[in-house]
């Protein structure tokens, strides 16, 4: 069935992000309906049914955390979650603005992440850079959301999503 990622996104509630999800799948190479259907369970769970592209966390538990490049007083607030799929760390948002601008803008504003374009295009770089499309290809909910959260948090409504996303491409 040829359904454009908009229409199945704005089928999981994704509103104004929609359109921008599609413009994200089509320059990160998401190509598939199943590569597209695991994306979108992902970015749905991840920002709350789309409710939100910034992490309802303070952050400071990321206060300090090398492993996400915080090394500086503060980094772990600062470089919260923002997203639709939530880059998280100081090292993540340099390595995204530097990828998309060649510059540090999200570095020096981190809230830039949460807002479109951003907030889809953060989330198709993170999945293009992580080879999320190969988790994908072999439907394997497990482990694209253990790359995607370092567990598998949220895995029931993940799968929620993804069923819903299959359905709507006739993948079920």
């Amino acid at each position: 069935m040829d359904v454009s990622t908009e229409a199945a996104a704005a089928n999981l509630g994704a509103g104004k992000y929609a359109l921008a999800l599609e413009q994200a799948c089509i320059r990160f190479g998401i190509v598939t309906a199943l590569q597209k259907a695991h994306f979108l369970a992902q970015v749905a769970h991840e920002s709350d049914g789309f409710r939100t592209a910034t992490e309802y966390a303070s952050g400071r538990a990321y206060e300090g955390r090398k492993d996400l490049g915080n090394t500086q007083p503060g980094d772990g607030v600062r470089f919260k979650g923002r997203g639709l799929i939530q880059l998280t760390g100081r090292a993540n948002y340099h390595e995204y603005s530097h990828a998309m601008y060649g510059d540090d803008r999200c570095v020096r504003n981190p809230a830039m992440v949460a807002e479109l374009p951003d907030a889809a295009l953060a989330a198709g770089w993170y999945w293009q850079s992580r080879r999320l499309n190969v988790l994908a290809d072999k439907d394997d909910i497990r482990a694209v959301t253990k790359r995607i959260n370092g567990g598998h948090n949220g895995l029931a409504d993940r799968q929620r999503y993804l069923d819903k996303a299959k359905a709507f491409w006739g993948l079920s």
